[in-house]
């Protein structure tokens, strides 16, 4: 049952980052069957919090790209009717145990205390969704670009890293190179 839109708020302007700046610390491991079993378990935890309401909720990141190496946190996004509405998905969320991380214009994260598991909150059509859905699929399919992102990922952490954002910046230049095939592929 879909939610009727309430009328829009203004979002926030500027980019809340909840306890700083974190060095990154965790390292790849070879793709675990298990991180498919734990998405589906935060699913189901993330569906009872957020109640009947029409949610889109997908795993996404490297731990949803099966024999892909990942840092072992699941990603996950959902898509809300309305980002400023934060009484209809945050609320929740935060009362099923997840913890506030950002709050940034047009995007919410969510985590575990564990930091295990990242929960991406997006208004519904938001174009970021669809950007992570596009990387996600590809590497799924395409063995060249999964290799590439993981020798990329690999070289990348020979590094230290003072903060996990700065690593993730890294990843920005082969990452729209290999969505830029991905979406050369759909074409075809």
């Amino acid at each position: 049952m879909k939610k009727s839109r309430k009328p829009r708020r203004p979002d926030v302007a500027s980019v809340e980052l909840v306890g700083g700046p974190e060095k990154y610390e965790l390292g790849l491991c070879s793709y675990d069957d298990k991180w498919a079993d734990t998405y589906l378990d935060h699913r189901r935890r993330i569906r009872d919090a957020l109640g009947d309401g029409y949610f889109e909720i997908e795993h996404i990141g490297s731990t949803s790209v099966p024999g892909l190496a990942a840092k072992p946190i699941i990603d996950i996004v959902v898509a809300v009717d309305d980002i400023t509405a934060e009484e209809d998905y945050l609320d929740p969320l935060l009362a099923a145990g997840y913890e506030l991380r950002v709050r940034e214009p047009r995007h919410r994260l969510v985590r575990t205390p564990e930091r295990d598991v990242h929960v991406h909150v997006y208004e519904r059509d938001d174009p970021a969704i669809g950007e992570y859905l596009l990387l996600r699929d590809h590497l799924r399919r395409n063995v060249e670009d999964r290799v590439l992102y993981e020798r990329t990922k690999r070289n990348l952490l020979e590094k230290q890293w003072d903060d996990m954002n700065d690593y993730a910046d890294a990843k920005t230049e082969v990452i729209l190179e290999i969505k830029a095939r991905a979406r050369a592929a759909c074409r075809y």
